[in-house]
């Protein structure tokens, strides 16, 4: 179209979409969009008013400097790229100047011919009301919006305006991620607000996950900051549905676009401002931690390691106040790190002897113990607050899987040895420290101590319906801590405060599964069979999965003191072998079969 011509553009100059008018967007009420008058403005009467894209006048140079700044932004390589090293060569040499000519018709195809994603979705998940809306979104906030910093409540209300002036258009792809964005949150947002429901195609949010699926553009597609956030929710949602490969993949791509965007480095020199600077940060140490976290779960490596990272931790912004959005996420962040290290020094399969262990180990627990030291009062536990802020009870869930995760591994292999080398009866009420080092009952009691401040900190939780039912990070904290508890109670002497954090923990698990969580109805199941084998006439206490206010609130900051426990754990330690055999597949128990051993072990131990 010439620039003279008289037709009227009815898309906003920026994406090419439609835009409401004045009116709708103040009214937040549907609007046709049609020229000169919409049909609401044209049956009220009313003036109908379309503000175009506002105008502003700037030098050349200054446009101009924009121009070279963006491109140098969305060119950037690592400095092991040969295209760097060519312009370095050429610079040195004073013949050329670096114009950009290297970047320009990179492409040795013709990127129509390749296929993209449908542009008109078969699924369109309907938007709800606008005050919904606002609600769903702040019920994923107060679950995962500070933990995993992906959006902010003034983006989203700008997203959720545009998207309630309708779906993007096929060929707006950018307007295409914005609007599976919301829908993934609204996803988030059903996901954790239902307890109860029971749908053979998935769980809360699913149609809304569906839809936003259809909407992401093909993995050869350019990248984009934008990107990565709907990668991550899409990754995330699938780790909810227990698709944990497909969530692995996904979080994966994630990671690997911000590290080709350059998130994991310091965008030095670009111009961005401050915002857009810590914005960049937030987005990548969020992918970051659910990088960690997945890798974990599922037993594969880390996708980046911690020395190729060069990027400041989240900090607050001017306008923020002292206890913000970032300092959570710098919190967990750096347990997600400490997480890494775990997944390295422990769960790696190399060999490693008893000494070596042990000092790992004891480096880990310095780390949680420093972690622990310096958390602000803010973030520390107060049932108090947890009607207008859950962050704490996620971050601590957290700091606790970290010690069980480095604890369990010997604590299981003790526990398969008593109940193999002497079980039954008065046996099982012989102290299970007698012949272990200092050292060992240590990392052993900090396990069982982090498996009972988790159940207790759930229990309070679910008093105030803080747990979700169909939340992934829940779900596998109240089984991590369970199935400490059911072996310890199994196996060691009789002690009345964990026997009651395993029967909370089982009936947390069993109000999950009674909710519609299949998953966990089928870890409940397993292991309200493994304590039957292990204690064949304990009857469960009754313990609600809501259960009344204990008179005395359980101690959760617990202070490991690291030194004292450990002391010099190179001075002939007397359990090396116990802690080769204890970590030598850490990661390789199945719960079916260890039941199975379990029972045998049982069988045999009373013949």
């Amino acid at each position: 179209m010439s620039l003279g011509s008289p037709t009227t553009s009815i898309c906003d100059a920026g994406s090419g979409r439609p835009v409401a008018c004045s009116r709708c967007r103040q009214r937040r009420s549907g609007c046709s969009k049609e020229r000169p008058q919409c049909s609401r403005c044209r049956d009220s009467g009313l003036d109908c008013i379309y503000e175009e894209a506002r105008k502003i006048t700037i030098t050349e140079n200054y446009l101009r400097d924009l121009e070279a700044k963006v491109k140098e932004y969305e060119g950037f390589k690592g400095p092991g790229s040969s295209d760097n090293f060519l312009r370095g060569l050429r610079n040195l040499s004073g013949l050329y100047y670096d114009d950009g000519g290297l970047d320009t018709n990179t492409d040795f195809y013709n990127p129509d011919a390749l296929r993209s994603r449908p542009m008109f979705p078969r699924n369109k998940a309907r938007l709800p009301p606008w005050d919904i809306a606002r609600r769903l979104f702040a019920i994923q906030y107060t679950y995962i919006g500070t933990i995993f910093c992906f959006t902010d409540p003034e983006a989203f209300e700008r997203s959720l305006l545009e998207a309630y002036q309708g779906p993007p258009q096929g060929s707006d792809k950018e307007g295409r991620l914005a609007y599976a964005k919301v829908l993934m949150i609204l996803a988030f947002g059903q996901l954790y607000s239902i307890n109860q429901w029971i749908d053979f195609k998935g769980p809360p949010g699913f149609d809304y996950f569906t839809a936003a699926l259809e909407l992401l553009p093909e993995i050869h597609e350019e990248g984009s900051i934008l990107r990565v956030e709907a990668l991550a929710y899409v990754g995330y949602f699938m780790q909810n549905m227990n698709r944990r490969d497909a969530a692995f993949l996904y979080i994966g791509m994630a990671l690997r676009m911000a590290i080709s965007l350059g998130l994991h480095q310091e965008a030095a020199g670009t111009g961005l401002d401050e915002t857009t600077l810590e914005h960049r940060r937030r987005v990548w140490w969020s992918i970051y931690s659910l990088d960690r976290i997945v890798s974990v779960k599922s037993g594969n490596p880390l996708t980046i390691q911690d020395e190729d990272i060069g990027i400041s931790m989240p900090s607050k912004l001017p306008s923020e106040p002292e206890y913000c959005p970032a300092v959570v996420l710098r919190h967990y962040t750096e347990l997600s790190r400490i997480l890494g290290e775990i997944l390295s020094r422990i769960y790696r399969k190399t060999p490693k002897s008893g000494s070596r262990l042990m000092a790992s180990v004891r480096n880990i627990m310095m780390s949680l113990n420093k972690w622990h030291r310096e958390l602000p009062d803010g973030l520390r536990f107060d049932p108090a607050k947890l009607s207008i802020s859950r962050e704490s009870v996620s971050t601590f869930l957290h700091y606790y899987q970290c010690i069980n995760m480095t604890a369990r591994p010997l604590l299981f292999h003790v526990v398969h040895r008593r109940l193999k080398n002497n079980y039954g009866g008065a046996a099982k009420e012989q102290d299970w420290k007698v012949g272990l080092s200092h050292t060992t009952i240590r990392v052993i009691e900090m396990c069982i101590s982090a498996a009972q401040e988790t159940i207790s900190m759930m229990v309070i939780a679910a008093q105030l319906d803080l747990v979700a039912t169909y939340g992934y990070m829940d779900s596998e904290h109240a089984f991590s801590a369970t199935i400490v508890l059911v072996v310890v109670c199994g196996a060691f002497p009789t002690d009345p405060g964990a026997m009651k954090a395993m029967n909370a923990g089982l009936d947390l698990l069993r109000g999950m599964s009674q909710r519609g969580n299949s998953h966990m109805g089928a870890r409940y199941e397993l292991l309200a069979h493994l304590k039957s084998i292990l204690m064949p006439g304990a009857v469960g206490t009754a313990v609600s999965f809501l259960p009344t206010k204990p008179a005395v609130a359980p101690i959760f900051d617990v202070f490991y003191d690291v030194d004292a426990n450990f002391g010099s754990v190179l001075g002939g330690d007397d359990d090396s072998m116990l802690w080769e055999e204890g970590f030598a597949d850490p990661a390789g128990y199945d719960l079916t079969q260890w039941t199975q051993a379990t029972q045998m072990a049982v069988d045999g131990g009373n013949s």
